[in-house]
């Protein structure tokens, strides 16, 4: 089970935005994830649990930030709850849906969510159809991603060969673009994140299928 710490940066002027720290492993329903984010001066700024079924798709998702909360999960496309933490019998809170694939936010675990949903071959490239929460208020934005495989890299480790798959990740509305470097369900690196600790190597992910099996309808 990999434990680990991100260091979170402004994408832009690259100013430390904080810290996550994960956990994740591979359990009955699928992978799971869980971590919590911190800012500089230590203070807890939001938790994410997200749990995929065997087809990387979205089973559970719980975030908290800012004093709210998200709950959500597939179902036809993907359904969640958004409701002020300060209202637990849920008086207030907003029901949303949308014929997405997935969810998208900050958490590093997202782009491995994508990616095994995508299941790319190397030089693929496909489209798909995410539903954001962004910080601090888990505001829900629907937007279209492009991903594209460049190429998967060999190196040679202490615990024996890691494969690290480079991914170009682009928001199809605003044109934003990042790279991805994934090892198993780590992210190693993207736009804004950076691995700094790493306590035990990344899970192998199961041997993908090809391009786009992992949108099957």
């Amino acid at each position: 089970m990999p434990n680990g710490r991100y260091s979170l940066h402004d994408v832009h002027d690259h100013v430390l935005l904080g810290e996550e720290r994960f956990s994740c492993a591979p359990g009955p329903a699928g992978w799971r994830y869980v971590s919590k984010t911190y800012a500089p001066d230590g203070q807890v700024l939001g938790t994410v649990d997200l749990t995929l079924d065997s087809r990387s798709r979205p089973l559970r998702m719980e975030l908290r930030a800012g004093g709210w909360q998200v709950r959500g999960g597939a179902v036809d496309g993907v359904a969640w709850v958004r409701a002020d933490a300060a209202d637990p019998a849920g008086e207030q809170a907003v029901e949303g849906h949308d014929r997405a694939h997935g969810f998208a936010g900050r958490s590093p675990a997202f782009l491995v969510a994508a990616a095994r949903l995508l299941r790319l071959g190397e030089g693929a490239s496909a489209r798909v159809r995410l539903v954001a929460f962004t910080d601090p208020v888990l505001a829900p934005r629907t937007f279209d991603q492009g991903w594209l495989l460049e190429g998967v890299d060999t190196h040679d480790t202490d615990s024996g060969p890691l494969l690290v798959e480079r991914y170009q990740v682009a928001d199809l509305e605003t044109g934003e673009q990042q790279v991805v470097h994934l090892a198993g369900d780590v992210v190693l690196a993207a736009g804004g994140v950076e691995l700094e600790e790493l306590e035990s190597p990344p899970n192998a992910w199961p041997a993908g299928f090809g391009y786009g099996e992992g949108l099957g309808e």
